[in-house]
């Protein structure tokens, strides 16, 4: 099996010259990652209308389109499902989106983040019609989802729309596998059941699968002190038999060239491995304050604008290293620039926005509750 097709350039979370600026993305360290990329023989390239704030695809344009021929690289890129207003819109979002990259087809194009209400609104402005005359009119060559809910929605969805998809995209890593909220095992098998393709996101969920604790660290070094944890985390996704692509989000040149000695010299995992990993997902589990992995789609449905990804990831980095009293002080400065968690209403609306099935309001009053001393130096 060709291993190495199966890794994708995620455009997510490209470099940033301004850490807090999601459109201030480090051209010139994107284009040197891209070289080495397409160098070493990878060509695809993942991206989103949203992603960036709109600049991923404009990024993407400057480092590879302009820079190479079309034939040599493969681009997905994504209608936003959440954005949809009409039947119109889906001809105004693709058109943008051709016009950002600088092209006049997609490889792959995905009907975004498919959950509950976001399936409503695809259907509503029947965009599933509208991706299949794409790939009938030659404008996309392959054609799905990305899903981002439970195995009863995905069963339900693909007895109706299987037969004009080529691949669905899942949220897969060891740490969501047996997870009863995201279900990442029975949605693969439904893929498989219903002969599609696998992509894979968030084989890292996030970054959460290697923000570890110590003694989950050690482990890993015992089992391979050459080996890091990302690189079990793909192999994990990769070694799956219907799994064609695995994304990695990168925006480091550190994680770029891991990812490659990955890819470059594969090793199917072992049934030993495969049980390590798994033992250690429950390990993990249980020094998690709240399993988020960051995408931010909470973000679109919060009336108040409360940054709730920035929060549980100082939530999650402070249950880690509780001795560690820097995630205090980040706290209390995320509460002064921003909006205080504090502020949340209770309103529910970003539940059914949450790809992690996660009670946010809940969550939050708990981070809150948690950082309630604020920062001191003695601890």
């Amino acid at each position: 099996m060709d291993y190495k097709s199966k890794f994708g350039f995620g455009c997510m979370r490209l470099p940033l010259t301004k850490p807090n600026d999601p459109t201030s993305i480090d051209q010139e360290l994107f284009n040197e990652m891209v070289d080495i990329y397409m160098v070493k023989g990878f060509n695809y390239f993942d991206t989103s209308f949203a992603y960036h704030n709109g600049t991923s695809e404009t990024a993407m344009r400057k480092a590879i389109v302009e820079r190479y021929p079309r034939e040599s690289y493969q681009i997905c890129d994504k209608m936003p499902t959440w954005a949809l207003t009409s039947e119109e819109d889906n001809d105004k979002f693709v058109n943008t989106m051709l016009e950002r990259l600088g092209i006049d087809y997609f490889d792959v194009f995905f009907v975004h983040n498919i959950n509950v209400p976001w399936l409503k609104l695809a259907e509503e402005h029947n965009s599933f019609e509208y991706v299949k005359n794409m790939k009938e009119k030659g404008i996309a060559k392959k054609i799905g989802i990305s899903f981002h809910d439970n195995a009863e929605l995905l069963e339900k969805f693909l007895d109706k729309y299987a037969d004009i998809l080529d691949i669905v995209q899942l949220e897969l890593n060891y740490l969501d596998w047996e997870d009863p909220a995201i279900e990442a095992h029975k949605c693969y098998d439904l893929c498989v059941k219903h002969g599609l393709d696998v992509y894979v996101m968030e084989p890292l969920k996030g970054g959460v699968i290697v923000n570890q604790p110590d003694s989950i660290k050690e482990d890993f070094k015992e089992l391979n002190p050459d080996k890091s944890i990302a690189s079990y985390a793909m192999r994990f996704c990769a070694s799956l038999e219907h799994v064609k692509m695995v994304l990695s989000g990168m925006n480091k040149m550190e994680d770029l060239l891991d990812n490659i000695d990955t890819f470059e010299n594969f090793e199917p995992l072992t049934e030993s491995e495969n049980e390590f990993l798994l033992y250690e997902a429950e390990k993990l589990r249980e020094n998690l304050a709240v399993p988020c992995s960051e995408c931010g789609y909470c973000l679109k449905a919060c009336p108040l604008e409360i940054p709730i990804p920035e929060y549980f990831r100082l939530y999650n980095h402070h249950k880690v290293q509780e001795q560690s009293n820097i995630y205090r002080l980040y706290y209390d400065k995320l509460c002064e620039e921003k909006v205080p968690a504090s502020d949340c209403t209770k309103c529910e609306t970003c539940i059914d926005y949450c790809t992690q099935k996660i009670k946010i309001p809940e969550e939050l009053e708990n981070l809150c509750e948690h950082f309630k001393e604020g920062f001191s130096p003695y601890g």
